[in-house]
């Protein structure tokens, strides 16, 4: 029990650092925007690089963002059903949905996306704009190591689920954060 506990602490901390970083992150890309958008219209310039940069930060927010969103209960869902579930109801959506939904597309995403960024590894891929950003399959990783969160996240959460579906609140939960629980 004491390594499934240190299993499930570490990638609990984990989306929770991953969260934190991407908090700064979102104020690196309002910054960057607004300076973009300054120059562009006080100086009428702008570049590539920059406009790429902005996607690329974004994506990363997004991406890596998925299993902390999980984890925190903030993605989307009916909630207007869901709320109204009693708590071992809702652990069998949870349970079900995580199993028969999240786990096969995880995996499919994760597979796919090592796929095209392995390719795009093996290339040295870059910007096809003349002035872009070059390592475009850094980016293009960041599409597996998301869905890896999410896909860890999600067996966290399924785990969960099944010890209240039990009828136990297990120990090993006891770091779970307070808006993620059933």
């Amino acid at each position: 029990m004491t390594i499934l506990r240190q299993i499930v602490s570490f990638f609990l901390r984990l989306n929770e650092f991953v969260g934190q970083l991407l908090a700064g992150l979102n104020l690196v890309l309002v910054l960057l925007i607004c300076g973009d958008v300054a120059l562009r219209y006080a100086f009428n310039a702008t570049t590539v690089a920059i406009i790429e940069l902005e996607w690329h930060l974004f994506a990363l927010i997004f991406l890596l963002g998925m299993g902390y969103a999980y984890r925190h209960d903030r993605h989307v869902r009916v909630d207007v059903f869901y709320c109204q579930f009693s708590p071992r109801v809702r652990a069998w959506v949870n349970l079900l949905g995580g199993l028969l939904f999240l786990t096969p597309f995880c995996l499919v995403a994760i597979y796919t996306a090592y796929r095209f960024a392995a390719y795009s590894f093996l290339f040295r891929e870059g910007s096809p704009n003349p002035g872009g950003l070059p390592a475009r399959y850094l980016i293009k990783s960041a599409i597996t190591i998301g869905f890896a969160l999410l896909f860890w996240q999600n067996l966290l959460v399924m785990a969960r689920a099944l010890t209240i579906i039990r009828g136990k609140q297990e120990a090993i939960f006891e770091n779970d954060s307070p808006s993620h629980q059933t």
